[in-house]
């Protein structure tokens, strides 16, 4: 099966769930509502149409459609997907190079269904993944469906700053008393020199610091041995991802900075130097803190 046509296959088996759950009225809505709803094409409602008119569910009185019956599973596809857990990575790729490439932007408002189209994954995964984020109060639902990216001022800055100096500076001193035998030590020094390859290199590829930065955060964070610490990767490279979008005039500098610091902390932690190394890590939350405001309130200007 094609890619598109086991998406349309998707989007029928939604519209077969919402009407079943009853979100669905009748006569239905008009094709251009519908559309709008699912965030489709109107040729694509036709085809949905036409498909629950042959299984019965639909019948046509002039220009509505009525339903004769409440729609079951076996009216809809058996789409070829992958596993849930499979589909949630694919979907959190997704999801963050979509606010990187600013395909997202910060006030603006996206459909599951949209976003689920574009990764080709489940609306139930798109859901799931919107919910778990939307207690971290970087997105708001507006209805049933309907998303729309928060924008963020400056207090809410400094409170996440506050629990990340929090969470990384006790997980420095896990870091630092790591067995010689640990293997995060190599893990520490191939990071390092993948560091600096990037910092010698880094021209037009100052973007692929995200990669990096996720990596440097997410072994620094591992050795605490806590898997609420571990989940609070999450909301850290949620929040750098976002903050690609704030302002870029000078990006490709900050990125460079981030590079010099995460070499510098890195350099330290190899040393076993842990007054370095705390100095080093504060220094960074410092820089990263203030450069999150700035933008913030470049953003806050361009956008009012």
């Amino acid at each position: 099966m094609s890619r598109s046509q086991n998406l349309r296959h998707n989007v029928i088996n939604q519209v077969i769930d919402d009407m079943s759950r009853g979100h669905i009225p009748s006569p239905l809505p008009s094709q251009s509502a519908l559309a709008e709803m699912y965030n489709i094409s109107r040729t694509t409602v036709r085809h949905i149409l036409a498909h629950l008119c042959d299984c019965g569910v639909l019948t046509r009185v002039n220009s509505d459609y009525v339903m004769d019956r409440k729609p079951v599973v076996d009216d809809g596809f058996t789409c070829e997907i992958a596993p849930l857990a499979e589909q949630t990575r694919l979907f959190e790729q997704s999801f963050l190079m979509m606010i990187n490439q600013r395909v997202l932007r910060a006030g603006e408002a996206f459909s599951e269904l949209e976003l689920a189209r574009a990764a080709g994954v489940s609306p139930v995964v798109v859901r799931e993944y919107l919910l778990k984020f939307s207690r971290y109060n970087l997105i708001e639902s507006e209805k049933r469906g309907q998303w729309r990216m928060k924008q963020f001022d400056q207090s809410w800055a400094e409170q996440l700053f506050e629990l990340r100096e929090m969470l990384e500076t006790h997980a420095l001193q896990h870091f630092l008393n790591l067995p010689d035998s640990d293997p995060r030590w190599l893990q520490a020094k191939t990071l390092l020199e993948e560091h600096r390859a990037l910092r010698d290199s880094i021209g037009d590829s100052f973007r692929k610091f995200s990669r990096l930065d996720r990596d440097f955060h997410s072994l620094l964070l591992s050795a605490a041995n806590n898997i609420f610490f571990n989940q609070s990767l999450e909301i850290i490279s949620f929040i750098f991802h976002f903050h690609y979008q704030w302002d870029e005039s000078d990006l490709k500098q900050r990125n460079i900075i981030a590079i010099d610091e995460h070499m510098t902390i890195l350099s330290a932690l190899i040393c076993r130097n842990d007054l370095d190394a705390n100095l080093a890590m504060r220094n960074h939350l410092h820089t990263a803190k203030q450069s999150m405001i700035r933008s913030i309130k470049q953003s806050a200007t361009v956008f009012y």
